[in-house]
């Protein structure tokens, strides 16, 4: 069998553990917030009526695309540009070029900052799989000017990080949204790893902490991630509704590795229109 990821791809082993994916979502979180293009998510609703079940939604997505067979997760990118092209068709407007850019190029950065955080700095064999695996999601997508190596992807991100990203009304509310369904201590905690993650200019823009306080933290769950308290430590930084959910992101979804991949349901992804705002 043909897969989009092969079984023994860094990527795969990223997108596999449920600490690495919780920090990608929140580095990008703050990301998010500060993009330009944000509007687009306040069009459809979605982000700021459940920002939580927004980030599942988007690693359902993400996690079939990365373990299913090749035709299963072309056919998830598939959905996943038709869905986007039915909220352009709604709201009247294209989404920019460099808008859907900025999305890949975020999972890029925080799928190599969140492992190098957790586990070890990766090779630059390992950066160029992990540029090569997104930028072939976002060829199949249909996204034009995408770079072709690791070197290329860090010229253009820093040149996106530094053209599209700035506080806004919507940056003020989405942290809003972010404390309202975390809670006080959560939201604190999700704002430390967030310092850690991010970008100095993101980090300077959003006045996120510089992680400093959570260092020995995240030190120390290195050396225990295989004991007990190590899934207590992911489930304190979500609400318990969400343990099941957490624990799930630990195992690769073998149901799509044995059989073929079906997209997740269209509502699902944050940009269907189900709840447009004028």
């Amino acid at each position: 069998m043909e897969y989009f990821v092969a079984p023994g791809s860094i990527v795969r082993r990223i997108w596999g553990s449920a600490d690495t994916v919780l920090f990608i979502f929140a580095g990008a979180a703050a990301e998010f917030a500060l993009n330009k293009a944000v509007d687009w998510l306040y069009f459809t609703g979605r982000l700021p009526a459940d920002s939580l079940e927004r980030l599942f939604s988007t690693v359902e997505y993400a996690r079939r695309i990365v373990f299913a067979d090749r035709a299963g997760a072309e056919k998830t990118i598939d959905t996943i540009a038709a869905i986007h092209a039915a909220v352009e068709a709604k709201r009247g407007q294209a989404i920019p070029a460099w808008a859907y850019r900025d999305v890949l190029f975020m999972l890029i950065a925080y799928s190599i900052r969140a492992f190098e955080v957790l586990e070890r700095p990766l090779t630059p064999a390992e950066c160029e799989e992990i540029t090569d695996v997104f930028g072939r999601v976002g060829r199949r997508m249909g996204i034009p000017d995408l770079p072709e190596s690791y070197a290329a992807w860090q010229e253009a991100r820093a040149q996106h990080l530094a053209a599209n990203t700035a506080v806004s009304t919507y940056t003020q509310d989405l942290y809003r949204q972010y404390r309202k369904h975390l809670g006080g201590p959560r939201y604190g905690l999700l704002r430390a790893v967030q310092g850690l993650v991010v970008p100095a200019s993101v980090r300077a823009k959003l006045h996120l902490p510089n992680g400093l306080w959570v260092s020995p933290a995240v030190a120390f769950y290195r050396l225990t991630s295989h004991w007990r308290i190590s899934q207590r430590a992911k489930n304190a930084m979500l609400p318990a509704t969400y343990q099941a959910r957490i624990l799930a992101l630990d195992t690769a979804p073998v149901e799509l590795i044995s059989a073929p991949a079906v997209a997740p349901a269209a509502r699902s992804c944050p940009f269907h229109p189900s709840a447009p705002k004028a």
